[in-house]
């Protein structure tokens, strides 16, 4: 470091001279006026010789910090540049620069248990304020003074204690007194010590301060999933109204009288609040957009834009019919024990918010998106129950397809790549709620898609699904590389790029079906030109401009474009279209063989 001091020394004696000299000339300006700079001239000399003072540092090339020690010009650093130890975690992407190494490592452990950012939950407030997402005319609401209790079930596994008691806090401070009857914890057999002896400590200060509240603790003896644990939650209650809750989750102001004013007028509608999002990282909450929870055939959660009619009312903050719920929501309590409260017979995670939404809207009620009513809920980077959802999602997901969806259920295996018969996953006794179903009279799975959920594609016209092989070269279609419009032949492994989808129509989708009416698959296409390779292209886009997408195919028969009268075949291990020469192709799962197109 000394030798860069000493290398230039009549340039940096030099600049010493001038700063020193312009700094009198700047003194003398500013001694003759100490409020206000008058002088024109004064301004202007003060703005040079700060150009050349910077002007100096640029030529000198010195940092500032140039001669502190190691240990110092680490603690000078811009927050911003300390060292990241995971510059790969979610966690630290867009926050954490000014942690120490030490504090990084203790924030990563936690965020990899919990799936959010523990490390900052635990310095926050338990009565931290939220942002206002409603709008604004939900704030000029009013609401009936005779509204039903409710008694608010809240449902948790291994969730952070600091989640736990800030949820808690926000039910306790933003419901009003004359309506919060009873809080509901149910313990999914958490592992977790601070969430019993500490957790218990904390329940108690909160009973005492809160005499009129009554606080009900379930604990399972063994981890019994989702749907479980909502229904244990249920029949703990007493209030007119039950709202079932995930734990880390924080209730807004004025949240829940808008979803018992609709329950008031109504006694079978269930009602859903509007999650904002509250990020795992920073824990800020998100605002979002009021929107119908809705599912795929997988049986997968989505937003969804309401109806067409629901936005001819120009006011976004009524209510919104919805085909289903996404776990969180408020019922009266005895309606939602008359329609069966929620499936038991699930496993772990998921299908269960999908199941209830069929039911209710075939068995009687209905269901609404209420968006005056908000709550913060976190969006969990992963999930605590199992490495991978899919397992437990993909089996109650057929399970819900067994019971509820007639002619439709097969739609489901569709969706899963699985055969309609003999899949080999148990989906457990259904008997119990095909009785439930026989009993409340319920209407047919086609009514519902027909009247409640029209936006799901039926799927009725699908003739075969699955891998597609050609039976002489011995390999099978592929989507090729995404993004791409250029399909490939590859090695046979029958996974998610290599599913294909064959319709009435003669269109074939490769890569993936659409659950929606809205959505535009991806048809194989001929583009009739003399480029010899086939298209992957939006069906819609690829009608526009005249390419062929209809195609005639029988099993272990040629696949002939019904336009251009050319056959897909593989060469040489490429994918080409050209004059028919009778390759065969063969796909995975026949549907509806009677019904195919006859060959040409």
């Amino acid at each position: 470091m000394r030798a860069l001091w000493f290398k230039r020394p009549v340039l940096i004696l030099g600049a010493i001279v001038i700063i020193f000299y312009l700094g009198l000339i700047v003194k003398s300006g500013q001694e003759s006026a100490v409020e206000t700079v008058t002088d024109p001239d004064a301004g202007r000399i003060i703005k040079r010789f700060s150009d050349l003072e910077e002007g100096i540092n640029k030529l000198l090339d010195v940092p500032e910090n140039i001669m502190l020690t190691k240990e110092e010009n680490e603690q000078d650093k811009p927050q911003n540049e300390k060292h990241k130890v995971f510059p790969d975690s979610a966690l630290f992407k867009k926050w954490g620069d000014n942690l120490s190494e030490d504090d990084q490592k203790e924030a990563q452990a936690l965020f990899e248990k919990y799936g959010y950012n523990v490390f900052l939950s635990d310095r926050l407030p338990l009565d931290r304020a939220l942002p206002e997402t409603r709008d604004s005319r939900c704030v000029s609401k009013s609401y009936p003074k005779d509204l039903p209790s409710i008694g608010v079930v809240l449902i948790y596994l291994n969730e952070a204690l600091s989640i736990i008691k800030r949820a808690l806090r926000s039910i306790i401070d933003r419901t009003p007194k004359n309506l919060l009857k009873e809080i509901i914890m149910v313990d999914d057999n958490s592992s977790n010590e601070n969430l019993k002896g500490d957790l218990d400590l904390y329940v108690k200060s909160l009973e005492q301060e809160n005499p009129d509240i009554r606080f009900i603790r379930v604990r399972h003896s063994e981890q019994r999933g989702l749907s479980y644990a909502r229904a244990s939650g249920w029949r703990a209650a007493t209030a007119d109204v039950v709202a079932i809750l995930d734990a880390h989750i924080e209730v807004q102001v004025m949240w829940a009288e808008p979803l018992l004013t609709q329950i008031k007028a109504d006694r079978t509608v269930v009602v859903s609040p509007v999650f904002d999002r509250v990020n795992f990282y920073d824990l800020k909450v998100i605002s979002y957009v009021a929107a119908a929870q809705a599912f795929d055939w997988a049986l997968w959660c989505m937003y969804e834009g309401f109806m067409p009619e629901y936005h001819k009312l120009n006011d976004d903050s009524l209510p919104g019919k919805s085909p289903s719920v996404m776990g969180i929501f408020a019922a009266d309590r005895k309606f939602l024990g008359e329609i069966g409260v929620l499936d038991e017979g699930m496993k772990v995670y998921g299908g269960e918010n999908v199941e209830l939404g069929i039911r209710v809207w075939t068995c009687g009620g209905s269901v609404e998106v209420v968006p005056c009513s908000r709550i913060a809920h976190i969006e969990r980077s992963h999930k605590p129950y199992l490495p991978d959802l899919a397992v437990a999602m993909k089996r109650n997901a057929m399970r819900v397809a067994e019971i509820w969806m007639d002619e439709y259920k097969h739609n489901v295996n569709l969706a899963w790549n699985l055969p309609f018969e003999n899949h080999g996953i148990d989906i457990g006794n259904i008997t119990e709620r095909k009785n439930l179903r026989e009993r409340l009279k319920c209407k047919p799975f086609k009514w519902y898609l027909e009247n409640v959920y029209p936006k799901l594609d039926s799927w009725d016209n699908l003739l075969a699904y699955g891998g597609m092989k050609n039976l002489d070269a011995n390999m099978c279609l592929d989507q090729g590389p995404v993004p791409g419009h250029t399909p490939i032949a590859y090695n046979c492994y029958y996974y998610g790029p290599q599913f294909t989808y064959y319709r009435a129509s003669g269109e074939l989708y490769i890569g993936g079906i659409k659950s929606h009416k809205y959505n535009d698959n991806r048809c194989l296409t001929d583009t009739g030109s003399k480029e010899t390779e086939p298209g992957l292209f939006n069906c819609k886009e690829a009608m526009q401009k005249g390419m062929g997408i209809n195609w005639d195919f029988t099993q272990g028969k040629e696949l002939k474009n019904r336009q251009t009268k050319r056959c897909l075949e593989i060469t040489k291990g490429q994918l080409l279209i050209q004059e028919c020469s009778g390759q065969r192709w063969e796909i995975q799962h026949i549907l509806k063989a009677s019904v195919w197109p006859t060959e040409s």
